[in-house]
């Protein structure tokens, strides 16, 4: 199997878009075709549409582990379920779980989501860094072991991330203290092709600082959060990206509420409607992304491969 890196970038050519799908299933914004409010069998329903909708459109899908969490055993039974069917069709899954620990229940972590026989089977996972860079390596090495990769919190997209991101250390803030610090993993990651299959999560509602952390990671994949409902744009969402031969890559864009909840999409009085409707929307929203692209002034990068 390739890296996560190359695939991903394949990926991303092929579609010609950066788009992430964020699987986000908050139970009160799921219209009420798909069920009743709070079943289980509502989220089942719902996820599993979604991914059969956007399988011809985009590379990726991101699941956020925390809404299938209160469901307990069986809501992680479900995430593990749609997460192995996504890759079954093509998609490559990022669970967004914002795993952290050190030692064996760093080890326990890194084998539930990115080992063989992982229980929650995956291909790349969000990580938090302020344990330390030992706390990262069983991470990094169950991942480079089984061709995975790993997202690291640097730079995140809500507003309280100034309280403590935007500490200086130095002549520094600590973001960039922790994006200069995985400069070694970077190249420890490295694919075939262009990239690392090392990403960072570096949120679209701080472009400027997407383009300084781009500088010092020129080869890492970006996951870039807070388009759309977080009030990014998509030119600020694609300012860390690179321009190669489709469009911007060199990461992911990740949006969810956007595109799975729009108004129309939830007055939606049949599935064959929902499924029009939730169509034309992500067509435009990936639009939007190709119309930004072509504003956006390019980070020089080579994308011979």
């Amino acid at each position: 199997m390739t890296s996560f890196s190359d695939r991903l970038t394949q990926q991303i050519r092929h579609f010609a878009t950066p788009l992430c799908v964020g699987l986000d299933p908050f139970e009160h914004e799921i219209p009420h075709l798909f069920g009743p409010i709070g079943a289980l069998s509502t989220l089942e329903a719902f996820c599993q549409e979604v991914i059969e909708q956007v399988i011809s459109k985009v590379a990726v899908i991101k699941p956020q582990i925390g809404l299938f969490e209160p469901w307990g055993g069986e809501g992680i039974a479900l995430l593990a379920q749609l997460s192995r069917y996504a890759r079954d069709r093509g998609l490559l899954v990022i669970i967004d779980a914002k795993r952290g620990d050190i030692g064996s229940t760093a080890q326990g972590y890194a084998k539930t989501f990115l080992g063989q026989d992982a229980a929650i089977p995956c291909d790349c996972l969000t990580i938090n860094p302020y344990l330390g860079l030992d706390s990262l390596e069983p991470f990094v090495t169950t991942a480079m072991a089984y061709n995975k990769g790993v997202a690291i919190l640097v730079r995140t997209s809500n507003p309280g991330a100034v309280d403590f991101q935007d500490l200086m250390c130095g002549h520094a803030p600590l973001w960039m203290r922790v994006g200069e610090a995985l400069v070694g993993l970077q190249a420890q990651m490295m694919g075939q092709g262009n990239y690392s299959s090392l990403m960072v999560v570096c949120g679209a509602t701080w472009p400027e600082e997407a383009v300084k952390l781009r500088h010092v990671l020129p080869k890492t994949l970006f996951l870039v959060p807070g388009y759309g409902a977080q009030g990014a744009t998509a030119g600020n969402a694609l300012a860390g990206l690179i321009k190669g031969p489709k469009g911007h890559e060199g990461g992911v864009i990740s949006s969810s509420r956007a595109i799975l909840y729009p108004r129309a999409c939830k007055e939606a009085t049949s599935l064959a409607q929902w499924r029009q409707v939730f169509q034309v929307n992500l067509e435009m929203i990936i639009h939007d992304l190709h119309r930004a692209s072509d504003n956006v002034v390019p980070i020089k990068q080579n994308t011979s491969d």
